[in-house]
């Protein structure tokens, strides 16, 4: 992302839409500390957003995605879906394995969480919801969405996350570089213990008919569960992101 002093008045307002798809950013102070707009600056693009029924405001002034999103979203959707197309697998890794499901995908610099199945193991990965928004490279579908980009793409978006991940010291480039290696090496992402202690997660990209990522799923849980299962987990997942992509190509084909 440009310096806000630089951005024009369209591109902080699409900041500003961005950072609200993330549940955990509602209030003005969330909004201005996610885009690094000063406050002044985000109130007043918020009032434009909420008079054209792009954001919405409730009595709390807590902020949220309006009305002329979804709509623009219904039409996008009605393309081609990559969550519904995801569904059937997430909800078969969950059966299979018991815990959570994700769907990520992947926005500038950024991955977001699109969907999710719940696991049924008593202890789940509740820091990940839909919406979810982390720096490419922090999370294993984030990680593994960035590892199969082209380098010269995977440069140019590592880069526009760069502030984000000062929110993860120890996830430098250095680190990550290692694990993109790591993760090209083997075949799917391994992302352990990184950002909560004895959590991770194991992912697989969805790899469009050139090669390139266009999002990832994976299976997060305690980290003794996936490395128990390891083999098994990323077999079955290489095995629905074939799924999903068959079907993701076809469907781009007949439209």
């Amino acid at each position: 992302m440009p310096p806000a002093s630089r951005a024009s008045p369209v591109q902080r307002a699409l900041w500003i839409l961005r950072a609200l798809s993330d549940p955990q950013v509602r209030r003005l102070s969330d909004v201005a500390r996610a885009t690094g707009l000063d406050p002044a600056t985000a109130s007043r693009l918020l009032e434009l957003l909420v008079a054209e029924g792009f954001v919405t405001r409730d009595a709390g002034r807590r902020f949220g995605i309006g009305p002329e999103i979804f709509q623009l979203a219904d039409v996008a959707q009605r393309r081609v879906d990559l969550r519904a197309l995801a569904r059937p697998s997430l909800e078969r890794l969950v059966e299979v394995f018991g815990d959570t499901a994700v769907l990520t995908l992947a926005s500038r610099g950024e991955s977001v969480v699109a969907d999710i199945e719940l696991g049924t193991f008593p202890i789940r990965a509740n820091y990940v919801e839909i919406g979810t928004r982390r720096p490419l490279g922090v999370g294993a579908g984030s990680l593994a969405v960035l590892a199969w980009m082209p380098e010269a793409e995977r440069a140019a978006r590592f880069r526009l996350g760069k502030s984000q991940r000062a929110r993860y010291p120890r996830l430098n480039a250095e680190v990550i570089g290692e694990q993109i290696d790591a993760a090209r090496g083997r075949g799917y992402a391994l992302f352990l213990d990184w950002v909560v202690d004895k959590m991770g997660g194991i992912a697989v990209p969805l790899l469009d008919y050139e090669g390139r990522p266009i999002g990832a799923l994976s299976v997060a849980a305690l980290s003794e569960r996936i490395l128990a299962r390891e083999a098994k987990m990323a077999r079955v997942l290489k095995e629905e992101a074939r799924r999903v992509t068959s079907a993701w190509a076809r469907r781009v084909l007949v439209d």
